[in-house]
This record gives C-alpha cells, sequence and structure tokens, in this order.
C-alpha cells in the first residue's frame, strides 16, 4: 500500500509518499493541472507493486471538490477529504513548538491516512447527476444570498435621500414591480412626476398583468408623498448608485432563475426524485438542494445515525464527571443545515405527524429553534429510510413510532 499526502494551493501540491511502515518514498512539490497529475501518477507507478490496484493508494487532501480530487478518484485511488482543523489538532500531536510548513502539512496527512484512516470517511462517490444537481442548486443560493446582500444595501441607499421608494415597495426591492419602476426614477423628484398611466406601462413591461390599476393607484400615492431627503447637489450621486445596484439587481433576479431551471433540470432526471418530492416540505429547489448536499452514494452513510449527524440537526453530548451538557451541533454543512431547518418548518404544513411532533416539544418547553432542529433530525431519519428501501413517503409508516425524546 502506499500512503499520500496532499498539501494543495492553488498553484501547487506538496506530496509525500509513505510505504506501509511509514518510510519516506518521495517528498515532491508538483504543480497544479495536468502535468502536476501525470507526474504524481508517475511517482506512484515507480513505488506500487504493479499487482496491486489502484485502491491501494490512499491520499489524505484538505479538499473533496475540484479537477485535481476528481483526477484522483477517475485513477482508483481512495481519496480522503480531512477536515482542516483535524489536520491543525493533529500538528499539536506531533509538535508543540507552532512550527508550520506545507512539506510538513503533506507529511502529517500522509500519516493520518497511514494511521488514522478508520476515523475519517472517503470521498464519497456520488454520480453524474448528483454533482450537477450539487453544482447547480450551490450556485442558485449563493445567487440568492448575493441578492439579499445587494437588497440590503440598496435599502440601506434609499433609506439616505429617497424614503418613499421604501413606503411604495416595502421590502419587496428584487421584485418586478420595484426594478421596473426605480429604474425609470431612481430620484425622489423623478418619482413624484410619475403619472399613473405611466407606472403601469412599467408595471406592464416588468411582468406584472393583474391588478394594474390599483397597484400603480398605491405607488403614486406613496411616491408622491411627502418625505425628507438628501441636499439636492448629494441627490444625483445617490441616483448613480441606486441605478448601479438596480441594475446588478435585475441581472440577478433572471439568472436567478436561469439556475433554477437549471436545478429542476438536474433534480427531475435524478432516480431519487421521487422519494424526496414525497417528502413533506421539500419541493424542487429545496429537494434538490437536500439530495445535492447529502449526495447519493449508497455505502456514504452507514445508517440513518450518521445521515443525521451530517446533517447538523443532532445535537451533541458533553460530558465530564457529574456534569453534562447537551448542544446544538454548530460544526456542521451550512448549506444542508439551513436546508434541512427549512424543511422541517415547511413539513407542518404538509404533515399531521409533522406538526403534532413539533407541537408536542413546544408544549414540554423546548423552545422553536431547538423544536425545528429535533424535527429535522426526525425527517432526516425518515427520508433516510425511505431511500434504503426505495420507497415513498407515507404518513402513517413515517410517524408510527416516532416520539419526541427527552
Amino acid at each position: 500500500m502506499l500512503f499520500i499526502g496532499d498539501d494543495w494551493a492553488e498553484a501547487h501540491h506538496d506530496i509525500e509518499l509513505e510505504d506501509d511502515s511509514g518510510r519516506l518514498l518521495v517528498r515532491r512539490r508538483l504543480p497544479e493541472g495536468l502535468a502536476g497529475m501525470t507526474t504524481l501518477h508517475e511517482l506512484v507507478a515507480e513505488h506500487l507493486d504493479p499487482n496491486v490496484e489502484p485502491d491501494q493508494v490512499m491520499v489524505g487532501i484538505e479538499t473533496e471538490r475540484g479537477p485535481w480530487v476528481q483526477a484522483l478518484l477517475a485513477a482508483g485511488y481512495l481519496v480522503y477529504a480531512v477536515n482542516p482543523m483535524q489536520v491543525a489538532r493533529y500538528r499539536e500531536r506531533h509538535s508543540t513548538s507552532g512550527a508550520k510548513s506545507d512539506a510538513g502539512d503533506a507529511h502529517l496527512l500522509a500519516e493520518m491516512v497511514r494511521v488514522d484512516r478508520a476515523h475519517h470517511r472517503p470521498v464519497a462517490g456520488d454520480s453524474d447527476i448528483a454533482e450537477h444537481v450539487k453544482v447547480a442548486a450551490r450556485a442558485h443560493q449563493t445567487m440568492i444570498w448575493s441578492r439579499v446582500r445587494q437588497v440590503n444595501a440598496l435599502r440601506s441607499l434609499l433609506r439616505e435621500y429617497y424614503p418613499a421608494a421604501l413606503v411604495a415597495f416595502g421590502a419587496d426591492l428584487a421584485g418586478r414591480d420595484a426594478l421596473a419602476v426605480l429604474a425609470a426614477a431612481p430620484t425622489p423628484e423623478q418619482g413624484r412626476r410619475l403619472s399613473q398611466a405611466r407606472i403601469e406601462s412599467l408595471l406592464g413591461k416588468g411582468g406584472r398583468q393583474r391588478n394594474l390599476a390599483a397597484t400603480a393607484a398605491a405607488m403614486k400615492t406613496a411616491l408622491a408623498g411627502d418625505q425628507l431627503t438628501a441636499r439636492p447637489g448629494v441627490v444625483p450621486a445617490y441616483a448613480a448608485s441606486a441605478s448601479a445596484l438596480i441594475a446588478v439587481l435585475t441581472t440577478m433576479v433572471a439568472q436567478t432563475e436561469v439556475l433554477a431551471g437549471q436545478v429542476e433540470q438536474g433534480f427531475g432526471q435524478h432516480p431519487d426524485v421521487e422519494i424526496y418530492r414525497s417528502q413533506p416540505g421539500l419541493g424542487v429547489i429545496l429537494g434538490a438542494r437536500v439530495l445535492a448536499e447529502f449526495g447519493d452514494d449508497p455505502d456514504r452513510y452507514l445508517d440513518a445515525r450518521a445521515r443525521r449527524n451530517y446533517s447538523g440537526m443532532s445535537p451533541i453530548t458533553k460530558a465530564s464527571g457529574t456534569k453534562r451538557v447537551v448542544l446544538a451541533r454548530y460544526a456542521r454543512n451550512r448549506r444542508l443545515g439551513d436546508a434541512v431547518h427549512q424543511w422541517a418548518f415547511c413539513a407542518m404544513k404538509g404533515s399531521p405527524g409533522a406538526r403534532t411532533y413539533y407541537q408536542a416539544m413546544r408544549a414540554r418547553g423546548i423552545g422553536h429553534q431547538a423544536a425545528l432542529r429535533q424535527l429535522g433530525n426526525r425527517l432526516v431519519g425518515i427520508l433516510h429510510g425511505c431511500l434504503k428501501t426505495n420507497t415513498a413517503y407515507d404518513e402513517d409508516t413515517a410517524w408510527a413510532h416516532h416520539q419526541p425524546t427527552s
């Protein structure tokens, strides 16, 4: 067997090869890309028995994504994605001086997969469809997060010189109505001069088809109302800044829809889509996010507990002597944790069992967020059972033995 520690950077990889006994075979710095990967394969070929399968090459690296990792998996190597925090703790185990180097980290990673690989999980072999959904779902969610930041920036800007716009559009500054009207009237004076017919025309071009007259009348009243504004000489600068944000938001809204289409397309092609869609509270986008973050490797999770732990919904226990504390699991996959939390909230609307479970916990004095985490924990376990048995969700079966834990 060969054990490889790979301390990666954007432009290079520090590599260390060890044998079964921990004897150093090679220590090299390889360039990122095809040339570096070719050299790595040549080094492996020099030291690996020709009769041994590629899965006898164990690689430790601090990431699970990217072309380099995919190339390692394609070669048949067993890749362990080690959390950088674990590497830091392992470094302290070997040295208390605080010294650190890239070559030293490569050595630590090689030692971790040689000695402690039983305590780490290999990178899952998800299908191409699952990877498609993952890339699209993460890009879609990232676009939404970026859009929210831009909306907050626009709201802060309008508050300083154009408060009537906040009255007219409320919190929906990324909506089609707000973007259409603000693009045409980015200053308070322009807003006051808009006629109802002009507003109706803008709303129609923005995509609104119903309640044009009533909506336009309400906006005209709000935009024409009395308001405090900035000094006249500063308003053009504010308006230019707002127009730039509005243009960015308009593009973001359009591209969010494009990415949503990619998510829906990939999710719809996955063989487990019906199982995910059968779960209460999971629609296309949210179901795709849950699938993307869990992956679809059937051997990735040994049992329902492992899947719950990975979701971040199961609590952690700290016990020492007579003291025992149960805490929320904050070290987790943030995207998956957010998706399951939203799933738990949505499930109560479509599942009597989920709603009863949540209400029972609230009746025992458990807070709203903690109750949602416990409900999410149960839902993840139910999903695991459905995937394991390849069956759709059934309300009676799912909640037959699920009672709130103390």
